[in-house]
């Protein structure tokens, strides 16, 4: 239970996909203009990333392992994900059209979101079972969000505050993340 415990303290706060490692920042700047999309986006990529994780986990270790194939490993994990993500957009664009309309771009480029590709590959390389997998991949999903929806609720702050002209929309989104990332530095010392 420990383990458990350890592993998700360190996705979500530690080893944060977006602040931490770096990972998935096109829609983290991109979506995070409003919390309601950000929420949107969140739970679209928290769907694929647990998705993914159980189905990369049973493609690597009952086709990719067995048949000594393992070069092919990121071609079919970005084969899985991409058929997710059409999934989910098919999904969004059905039953929320308004949501569907506030991702924007950003719905479709979760297939070419590294975050969800290098989540899968953490799975494979640190050899979890498929509870595990499933852990951390919720794990790193709520990471996603956290950071989606910390950096949605300070934007929209910013949107109110006297802020100089130059200084205005990405600029002072790519400071704010910066501050977010060091800031998150200091949970290293949790675990």
């Amino acid at each position: 239970m420990q383990e458990y415990f350890i592993v998700i303290i360190s996705a979500v706060l530690i080893n944060n996909i977006v602040l931490s490692q770096f990972l998935g920042i096109c829609p983290f700047l991109g979506v995070s203009k409003k919390l309601s999309a950000s929420l949107g986006m969140g739970a679209a990529v928290s769907f694929v990333l647990v998705l993914s994780g159980a189905i990369t986990w049973a493609v690597q270790t009952y086709i990719l392992n067995p048949f000594n194939i393992g070069y092919l490993q990121t071609v079919a994990f970005i084969l899985v994900i991409a058929s997710l993500v059409q999934f989910v957009e098919m999904v969004v664009k059905k039953f929320s059209p308004a949501m569907y309309k506030a991702l924007g771009i950003y719905l479709p480029l979760i297939t070419t979101n590294c975050a969800v590709l290098g989540v899968a590959i953490i799975n494979v390389k640190k050899e979890y079972s498929l509870a595990m997998t499933m852990v951390h991949s919720l794990s790193h999903a709520a990471g996603f969000t956290l950071a989606l929806v910390l950096m949605s609720g300070i934007r929209e702050r910013l949107e109110d505050s006297d802020i100089p002209e130059s200084m205005r929309g990405t600029p002072i989104a790519l400071i704010v993340a910066a501050l977010m990332s060091i800031a998150f530095l200091g949970f290293s010392g949790l675990i």
